[in-house]
């Protein structure tokens, strides 16, 4: 089994110390695909940085609603300039945080419309950040279509979100979230066909059971593999596959095992 972790934060200042020995134990553990995802200026290029020195990582850029500080002009065209680079195979993470950011929604709808601009501009997916913002998301979604859609970050055990992400074209991805003891997360994982499901681990955060509080690594996307495995009543093998080739479709990768 090879396993493609979508979303993980290599770019983090957590990692300063081990970056490269967690990213070569990870590889040695069967995750051989791996996203480094920016989320502002700065840590974009830090993902560009990692993944032009590991073959089997690619990167992400953009802007995400938690920095919308690093909104400006000048900002916007480095994330469009670093969406040349070959290693950038997704804009993001991008979208709307109405629960850490209650003051600036109409600045953070602003930002994300652009940044889907850039998307359509390159061809490239997307990589949604949502949290408290539902219909906003979906709204916005519908009035600006992206042409290769993208994923759900993090999905929030909503089902009317994924009914209408799933209706939208768009894959969705979970996190060590479905393995909480209160999350209940049967309902939602099940709504998600095996064709449009992607695993995550959003390193160095979430943390799965029984590891929270821990920090988080790409090799522990197999716990959310294998919880998906059981809700689904299903091999583990086959959500492996599954998601590994869905991580492909999504991101335009080429289909072969590194």
């Amino acid at each position: 089994m090879e396993f493609f972790d979508s979303h993980s934060h290599y770019n983090d200042e957590s990692f300063d110390e081990d970056r490269n020995q967690i990213i070569q134990q990870t590889f040695d553990e069967d995750v051989t695909r791996v996203m480094c995802i920016g989320y502002n200026v700065e840590k974009s290029m830090k993902a560009i940085e990692i993944a032009e020195k590991h073959e089997f990582i690619y990167a992400s850029c953009g802007i995400s609603p938690n920095d919308i500080e690093d909104y400006s002009e000048e900002n916007l065209f480095k994330i469009e300039e670093m969406s040349k680079n070959k290693k950038i195979v997704a804009i993001g993470e991008i979208g709307l945080d109405y629960y850490w950011n209650k003051e600036n929604k109409d600045k953070q709808k602003e930002l994300f419309i652009k940044q889907i601009d850039i998307a359509n501009k390159y061809n490239k997916p997307i990589i949604i950040h949502t949290r408290e913002a539902v219909m906003d998301t979906i709204n916005i979604l519908k009035e600006h279509p992206v042409k290769n859609t993208g994923i759900f970050h993090c999905c929030p055990l909503n089902q009317e979100l994924i009914k209408e992400g799933l209706k939208l074209g768009y894959y969705i991805s979970f996190t060590g979230v479905i393995t909480f003891k209160n999350a209940k997360p049967e309902e939602a994982v099940k709504l998600v066909p095996l064709d449009r499901i992607l695993i995550e681990t959003d390193s160095p955060y979430m943390s799965p059971e029984p590891l929270r509080g821990k920090r988080n690594s790409s090799i522990n996307v197999k716990i959310v593999a294998k919880k998906i495995a059981e809700i689904k009543g299903i091999p583990i093998e086959d959500v492996a596959n599954a998601t590994y080739n869905n991580a492909n479709n999504v991101f335009r990768i080429k289909n072969k095992r590194t």
